[in-house]
């Protein structure tokens, strides 16, 4: 037979299999017993007899799947609720025999430094905040097995998405506070272009709508405690009726509101209720304690991770929606009545 002088690679190899080019790496470097199965297994080894295909040792040390290591990338915001997201995911990886390297993008969102030469030489895959997307490109992560977190599950990135319920935890705020007796929303929305702060706002909106008589205004801030404060102090001083619950897209906005509001003479929650979404310990250091939504962050990044050894293995991840919960606190109350 006539010398080909194209090698097959170990992505031929992957192709053929059906698998990702991780899971090559795995089986022909005998790590996969409890991350691939015995048939997968076999399936590869086939594949890389039939094609002829021959590792090269030196090479191999260097590629994807025997550094066991996965890159963690957050935005630089709302950092305790990602230091548990990297909580969960370390702590799955430690159970595989993986070790998680936390990479912040640097502005919170937009493009990142290249942490390493090629990522794909030192890496196994990547576990992204939608939030911190635009890294990815940088790093070149989006050529690894890729897991999204916070992403529209549609139109992501990544091999797969792993999302917490927020949807379900704005319709849970919407529906307390419309119980309440609530008709006029104030939504101070994060100034933050991502899919999850989309659905917040499409959430709110669409469940406020279908009670009669219902309004809700919009104002946009940076997640910061001073942007948050002066948008909120802009939207009260507009012209209208002011409204009678103020809906923050996470608890670091509800706490610059406080700010407006103590400014403006106004008390939470006999004058204005506020809600805020994540349960972050700010959540009851400021006075009242706020109502807000509680996400679970350590099971939100074993998740991901969980999701990623999947990828890596050839399997489907787990597809459902991690349940949110509303924590009702003292800065929600009914109207005062006209």
């Amino acid at each position: 037979m006539a010398h080909s002088s194209t090698r097959p690679t170990s992505r031929d190899v992957a192709q053929a299999a059906g698998v990702s080019q991780a899971a090559v790496s795995l089986v022909l470097g005998d790590k996969w017993h409890g991350r691939v199965s015995a048939a997968t297994a076999q399936r590869v080894r086939d594949a890389a007899r039939d094609l002829g295909y021959r590792p090269n040792l030196a090479a191999r040390n260097l590629r994807l799947g025997h550094t066991r290591t996965v890159l963690l990338v957050v935005p630089a915001l709302t950092t305790e609720f990602f230091a548990g997201v990297y909580t969960g995911a370390a702590r799955i990886a430690a159970q595989h025999g993986f070790g998680v390297v936390l990479y912040p993008s640097p502005e919170g969102v937009g493009p990142a430094r290249d942490p390493f030469a090629s990522a794909q030489a030192a890496l196994d895959g990547v576990i992204a905040s939608s939030m911190a997307a635009d890294a990815l490109t940088t790093i070149r992560g989006d050529q690894l097995p890729l897991v999204m977190l916070d992403s529209d599950p549609q139109g992501s990135l990544g091999a797969a998405t792993v999302n917490l319920d927020i949807a379900d935890g704005v319709r849970q705020v919407a529906e307390h506070l419309l119980g309440l007796g609530h008709r006029r929303f104030l939504h101070l929305a994060a100034d933050v272009p991502s899919w999850t702060f989309e659905v917040r706002a499409h959430e709110l909106a669409t469940r406020v709508a279908t009670v009669p008589g219902t309004d809700v205004r919009t104002v946009r801030a940076p997640l910061t405690f001073e942007a948050a404060r002066a948008a909120t102090e802009a939207a009260l001083a507009a012209p209208g009726p002011h409204p009678t619950a103020l809906v923050c897209d996470d608890d670091k906005l509800a706490a610059g509101a406080y700010k407006a509001l103590r400014r403006r003479g106004l008390h939470v929650p006999s004058d204005i209720s506020v809600t805020g979404l994540d349960d972050l310990a700010l959540a009851t250091a400021i006075d009242p304690e706020l109502t807000t939504v509680r996400l679970d962050a350590e099971l939100f990044g074993e998740r991901g991770m969980q999701a990623l050894l999947a990828v890596l293995d050839g399997r489907r991840p787990d597809r459902s929606d991690i349940p949110v919960h509303l924590v009702v606190r003292g800065s929600t109350a009914p109207p005062r009545p006209h």
